[in-house]
């Protein structure tokens, strides 16, 4: 088959374009490089580098494209505070262009990555897809936006469109920002340094942490399964760890002793996140493999920053 990724040369979409290269497909990547890696990318994926907005460009990669994976976002939800309007302006906006632009060229499936963070902080445990979601964040505002964009320009132009809501994604390659670092990296490197882990909140809180190669295997599956036009499903472990098990992993994977400070006076964001796997293991015959032991291990016998 022929894909185009968008934010293909991200930590998500640099594997998922990898996998789908390894199994024969011809694959383009489109990416600004505002925080992705080209060379995280194998030879054997066709890249270019340009903004998801440009519709010209967007015009000549899609041709003879079967599906569309959309994975350009900007990701930071503390970010996303401090500049809304530019997380509109891509997750959005971006979203937009490219429907318009596959609408133009007649291409027929799109696969939205959308996130965990729509839900908000609900008392339903787990999250299932039929809850209504309540976004704490502009950040998750902004994929909940997508995602109805995604659908109901779907449904007018004759376009298929499954939206995949991604909970805390972690693996090889993540990026590390300065600024509002992923906390499972985050925490492992400050682990190997012998530094401080800071937890925010006291600790309790919890979040559904799925390996990067599970989530891929569910974008795979995304792209060729029967009856999901329209639907949103849940990608995660199915599993909730609560951030001082997840400091409990990372010191026992590295081995090393670190310094644990639980700063009460922030707070720790959605009080519970845990992904309610039904649908996906219906639609896309998903089940997740790893579990956030045998990941954080994998990740740091895959990752070079942590040799």
């Amino acid at each position: 088959m022929n894909f185009l990724i968008t934010g293909a040369a991200g930590f998500l979409g640099s594997s998922l374009a990898n996998q789908l290269a390894r199994e024969g497909h011809q694959v383009r990547g489109l990416d600004d490089l505002s925080t992705g890696d080209p060379k995280s990318l194998s030879p054997d994926v066709h890249f270019t580098r340009g903004d998801v907005s440009d519709r010209p460009k967007l015009w000549t990669l899609l041709q003879e494209v079967d599906v569309v994976y959309h994975l350009a976002a900007r990701v930071s939800v503390p970010e996303s505070v401090l500049y809304p309007r530019d997380y509109n302006n891509v997750n959005v906006g971006g979203t937009v262009a490219l429907m318009e632009a596959m609408r133009d060229v007649g291409v027929r499936r799109v696969v939205l990555a959308s996130s965990g963070a729509v839900y908000g902080d609900l008392a339903d445990q787990p999250l299932t897809e039929s809850l209504t979601p309540a976004p704490r964040s502009p950040y998750a505002v902004s994929k909940l936006s997508a995602e109805y964009y995604v659908r109901t320009i779907g449904g007018l132009w004759g376009i298929e469109t499954v939206s995949l809501r991604i909970f805390n994604a972690y693996g090889p390659g993540q990026h590390l920002p300065a600024s509002h670092p992923p906390v499972v990296p985050h925490y492992l490197r400050q682990a190997l340094r012998g530094g401080t882990l800071v937890a925010h909140g006291d600790g309790s809180q919890t979040r559904d942490y799925v390996y990067v190669d599970d989530v891929v295997s569910a974008l795979v599956a995304a792209a060729t399964a029967p009856n999901v036009n329209g639907l949103v499903i849940n990608v995660g472990s199915g599993t909730e760890t609560s951030i001082k098990d997840l400091i409990n992993h990372v010191l026992d994977t590295t081995g090393n002793k670190a310094e644990v400070i639980y700063n009460a006076k922030t707070s720790g964001g959605v009080s519970r996140m845990r992904a309610d796997l039904t649908l996906a293991n219906q639609k896309l015959n998903y089940r997740p493999s790893l579990s956030l032991a045998d990941g954080l291990r994998l990740t740091l016998k895959r990752d070079a920053r942590f040799k």
